[in-house]
């Protein structure tokens, strides 16, 4: 593929994405970048939308420089709101791209997102439904059997409020990492079944859920995002 005469598609993955926490921020370029030659010689970011946890790779204004952990506009609905990213690539960036800098901080990266999203995934507990006559979406959750299962579904009669008020009355310790391992999971393309993100491209088959779109359209129209 000539970058000269590419002009990368606005992928649906991408647009949905208004911001995007860095992972990565190479400011000579990614050497070992196998797809773009321009990648490898221009200013270079890797990172993890915020909303549906896509991963992205964007040029930086020129100029300008972006850190890790940083929150920016990626949005291409919002371009001219930008201000410090020039160029987002519209193509799906997988796991195995990422630098290994980047592979390193995102952990961390989903745990904070998972956190400031809390209300997102308290939703997903009490709403969480059966995928099957066998199979329950909660038990896709890492250290969730079927016992964790029932009990959650007892509890919630009186829906979950926050992550403490589950782990407190499911007794299940640390809800954030496992949701964390959850989404790195799906992110890395190990999963049949996809709760929350989108399967990388390289995935065939897989069952694609959407619990984040459809939590997102819940607390929207009742007011509470």
């Amino acid at each position: 593929m000539n970058d000269k005469h590419y002009t990368p598609r606005e992928d649906k993955r991408v647009i949905r994405e208004d911001y995007a926490i860095v992972l990565d921020f190479m400011p000579g370029g990614n050497p070992i970048d196998r797809h773009h030659p321009s990648h490898r010689t221009k200013p270079l970011a890797q990172a993890v939308g915020d909303r549906y946890f896509t991963l992205v790779e964007f040029h930086p204004k020129p100029g300008v420089s972006v850190s890790q952990g940083e929150k920016v506009l990626i949005s291409f609905r919002m371009r001219e709101l930008r201000d410090k990213v020039g160029f987002v690539w519209g193509e799906p960036l997988v796991y195995e791209d990422l630098t290994g800098v980047a592979k390193s901080y995102l952990p961390e990266a989903l745990r904070n997102i998972v956190l400031e999203k809390e209300k997102v995934f308290v939703t997903f507990f009490n709403i969480a439904a059966p995928l099957t006559i066998k199979l329950h979406s909660l038990e896709l959750i890492p250290n969730i059997g079927k016992k964790t299962m029932w009990t959650i579904i007892e509890e919630r009669k009186k829906p979950f409020e926050s992550f403490q008020d589950i782990q407190s009355r499911a007794k299940i310790p640390d809800v954030v990492s496992l949701i964390v391992e959850r989404l790195l999971k799906e992110i890395k393309g190990e999963e049949r079944i996809y709760l929350f993100v989108d399967p990388p491209p390289n995935v065939q088959n897989a069952i694609v859920v959407g619990y984040l779109h459809r939590i997102y359209g819940l607390l929207e129209r009742e007011g509470l995002i």
